[in-house]
């Protein structure tokens, strides 16, 4: 595991799993909202997101987590080696939209922009669950079944399914030397 994408529709707790991936491999993380978007919310050019994400990619060791565009999604998921598809009932991911809409108002959520929009952000994130539950996941659900074998998958539907893969992940870092 060097080069991780963590990916899935809004509201899947990436950004959460991918921080504590980060903590437990010892692998740089990159949050693409942090890359796309500046304090304050507004968006990188991108050209600038663009060349950002590819000097990631060209990095030996990486976890990204987010969307992103389409065009890097793809190519970010073909460049890992490891894939974390976060497939949850789409209930769960509105559901976790909201709790991170009514966190977010007290403290900007972890891996977000100071500053980001919060009502305008969660009303976008409630269309884009919709939209990639209706379009990317079933895309999404036939790369991660084509890539088994040539690549390390983990499709976790369910927030058990996580915490066991975290736990796994800790135990494997804790035998590893070094």
């Amino acid at each position: 595991m060097r080069k991780v994408a963590v990916f899935g529709n809004g509201g899947a707790g990436k950004s959460t799993l991918a921080r504590k991936l980060a903590g437990l491999t010892n692998l740089p993380l990159y949050p693409l909202d942090l890359i796309q978007y500046r304090v304050g919310g507004a968006k990188v050019p991108h050209d600038e997101y663009l060349k950002a994400h590819a000097e990631i990619l060209g990095r030996d060791t990486w976890i990204i987590d987010g969307y992103g565009c389409l065009a890097t999604t793809w190519e970010r998921l073909e460049s890992a080696d490891t894939l974390v598809y976060l497939d949850l009932p789409v209930r769960t991911h509105a559901w976790w939209v909201t709790k991170r809409f009514f966190k977010g108002l007290f403290r900007t959520p972890e891996g977000w922009p100071e500053g980001s929009p919060m009502i305008r952000s969660t009303l976008d994130s409630y269309r884009v669950v919709w939209l990639c539950h209706k379009h990317l996941t079933p895309k999404y659900r036939q790369l991660v079944a084509e890539s088994r074998h040539r690549k390390r998958v983990h499709h976790l539907t369910s927030p058990a399914m996580i915490e066991r893969f975290l736990a796994a992940v800790g135990h494997e870092a804790s035998r590893s030397p070094g």
